[in-house]
């Protein structure tokens, strides 16, 4: 009888959508369609009207069966968006099938105790059911029953029925359903009405095997998405080969709030959208044509219990951005159920399209998704970041309806666009060096030679930027009272970045001490610092300066060794870590500023300033010992002419022999 009635809904819903009770024209009954009905000559909302006026024509007693004696053109749109959810069962009238109205042999007594042991359930270790029905017992018996007075307590079966439909399956850990009823006890849900009061961060790996850019070899990477849980829009994402540290998710929030460059092999139809702003407005805000894809200051942030997620750092960068960090429960996926369903929409929509796909586990694995991968990790991500902005943004949401347009169709752009008209649009674009307050900060002393050291490296031991600070104080006081902040990105470690304290966003790039010359030095992160210092000590190694440390790093980079470093000499692992460094250096380069960061000539290179030592030692000396004499002193005789007057062989002068001899008139 109920199915029955629910099909008769069904067809006046198809002929209100498709103008035929069977929804198609290769099913038409005779005299279908009905002129008020033709989808030819008539428009939805036409044939919405025309069927609210039908239904309140019929008898009174018969609209009440079908559960269409209040029937409006609103409420055709919800049956719509029922029926598109949950087919013909979404079409079922609530009255018809009225929620359980209760047990007749659970009194009020035997209710009292079964919500008294639920809460003391909650407060002890897990409990099977059986021992809360003994429980059950214990409460009645000294609660209620005296020596004229008997209850009676259903049978376990009965119990065990009742315990689920008032308190579910609780079938979680005992911890997690303790945190459960304190959030559902405590505070209201929270409602999202705009665009960015709400981004879901969360990591996943990703199910695409892919070539790294430097040996081609398939590795294994990360997808880090930023999702808008109001339009549905992914507003960024990342693609990291190794797992994902904080200064990655720093990054991908500060890409929320900057707007996505078009790229050269994107068309016009992918250019900014959204009406009320123009294109070539927002392109005036950003120096570049910008993307289809929504670009804001998010209020909240919510994640897993990730330790990238839950750090010092993550802290300070939310409230550098002033975002507010809301945690989802531990084990509560619900807490962040759009993001988690995006990563299915992603995969089944696109990831299994595509060569490489290595399925959810080793069981659904193909024979070979590492020969099989095909795409390279600079591919991939220009292929993500094409499907966001064509494909993802312009998808229909189906069971994400608003609830002022319950029918309508609608996509991410939609959605967006609609709050854009309403609230407007802010066009407040972070400055570049936003880059460097985001990474991390170390707090260190300048030292008057060597500079800063940080993470076990010395930086900016010749650089002029430091003079007037080195062997002095900051005015910082507190836990780094005196200290100078320094910050590093820790993907690329040859450079640090220093603020000028007398011009408030004027960066300073420090370089390496051991860098030699022309700056030919491969980039490094600092897993490899740790590296080479544990190198260092294992062999021995007491380095005076960094450039004692240049031979053990490009031996560990793998760069300057002449065979081994020949990519079919490397062995796999080797590959592996090179590429994933190299990425990770060249996603710090894109992320960092283009423009200068100071205007500060370039410091002199440490060789010209070693010859300028020489020569102005030498030059000092020769001015002290003209000053120690009074006149010039006599030049000494030749060395040659010193042995020549001593020497033994040497034949007596013409003169000499002439006046020895006899005759001669000399005694």
């Amino acid at each position: 009888m109920l199915l029955t009635r629910a099909r008769i809904r069904m067809a006046h819903l198809l002929e209100v959508e498709t103008g035929y009770r069977s929804g198609s024209r290769s099913w038409a009954r005779p005299g279908e369609p009905r002129v008020e009905y033709d989808p030819e000559r008539t428009t939805l909302t036409e044939r919405r009207r025309a069927k609210v006026a039908e239904l309140k024509d019929l008898d009174r007693q018969e609209a009440k069966q079908l559960g269409l004696e209040w029937i409006s053109e609103r409420t055709l749109k919800r049956m719509a968006a029922h029926y598109d959810e949950n087919g013909l069962m979404g079409l079922a009238d609530g009255r018809w099938t009225p929620p359980l109205r209760g047990r007749r042999a659970i009194g009020d007594e035997v209710a009292e105790a079964i919500r008294s042991v639920h809460a003391e359930s909650l407060h002890r270790s897990k409990l099977s059911m059986k021992t809360k029905e003994r429980l059950i017992h214990q409460y009645v018996r000294e609660k209620f029953e005296t020596e004229g007075k008997k209850v009676e307590v259903p049978h376990y079966t009965t119990l065990a029925k009742v315990w689920k439909e008032w308190f579910g399956t609780e079938g979680a850990r005992q911890r997690y359903i303790r945190s459960a009823a304190a959030v559902e006890t405590g505070k209201a849900k929270v409602v999202i009405v705009r665009p960015g009061q709400v981004v879901a961060l969360d990591t996943t790996p990703l199910p695409v095997k892919v070539l790294d850019d430097v040996f081609g070899a398939p590795i294994s990477v990360r997808l880090t998405l930023a999702l808008d849980t109001y339009s549905h829009s992914l507003v960024a994402f990342r693609l990291t080969p190794v797992s994902d540290s904080s200064v990655e998710v720093a990054m991908l929030l500060r890409d929320v709030l900057l707007p996505l460059p078009m790229r050269p092999d994107w068309g016009e139809e992918m250019e900014w959208p959204y009406p009320g702003v123009p294109a070539a407005l927002v392109a005036e805000f950003a120096g570049h044509r910008v993307a289809g894809l929504p670009f804001f200051a998010p209020e909240t942030v919510t994640s897993d219990h990730g330790s990238v997620y839950k750090n010092h750092q993550i802290v300070q960068v939310a409230r550098t951005l002033g975002i507010e960090l809301l945690p989802a429960r531990a084990m509560r996926p619900t807490d962040k159920a759009a993001c988690e369903r995006a990563f299915a929409g992603i995969q089944s929509l696109l990831l299994e399209l595509l060569l490489g796909f290595r399925g959810i586990d080793v069981a659904d694995r193909g024979v070979d998704p590492e020969g099989d991968a095909v795409w390279t990790l600079a591919e991939m991500e220009h292929l993500l970041a094409t499907w966001v902005v064509a494909v993802w943004q312009n998808r229909r949401l189906d069971q994400y309806s608003p609830a002022w347009d319950p029918g309508g169709r609608h996509s991410p752009n939609t959605l967006f666009a609609a709050a854009a008209a309403r609230d407007g649009i802010s066009l407040e674009i972070p400055e570049p060096s936003l880059y460097y307050e985001l990474l991390p900060a170390h707090f260190v002393r300048i030292d008057r030679r060597r500079g800063v050291k940080i993470g076990g490296l010395w930086y900016g031991g010749t650089d002029p930027v430091l003079d007037p600070y080195r062997g002095q104080r900051s005015g910082r006081s507190g836990r780094h009272e005196g200290k100078w902040a320094v910050n590093r990105d820790p993907r690329d470690c040859r450079e640090v970045y220093f603020e000028d304290p007398e011009h408030a966003g004027v960066w300073h790039a420090l370089s390496w001490n051991g860098l030699p010359p022309g700056d030919d030095v491969p980039a490094f992160s600092d897993t490899r610092v740790r590296e080479v210092l544990r190198e260092a000590a294992r062999t021995g190694l007491k380095p005076r300066d960094d450039g004692e440390l240049l031979p053990v790093l490009l031996k560990l980079v793998a760069t300057r060794t002449p065979v081994a470093a020949w990519p079919t000499q490397m062995t796999a692992k080797q590959k592996s870590e090179r590429a994933r460094e190299l990425v990770r250096a060249r996603a710090a380069a894109s992320d960092r500023a283009p423009v200068p960061l100071s205007t500060l000539p370039p410091p002199t290179p440490p060789s010209e300033l070693a010859a300028n030592t020489r020569r102005a030692v030498t030059a000092d000396r020769q001015r002290r010992r003209e000053a120690a004499v009074s006149q010039p002193p006599t030049a000494p005789p030749l060395l040659g002419e010193s042995l020549r007057a001593r020497s033994l062989f040497l034949l007596p002068d013409e003169d000499v022999d002439q006046a020895d001899e006899p005759g001669s008139g000399t005694t």
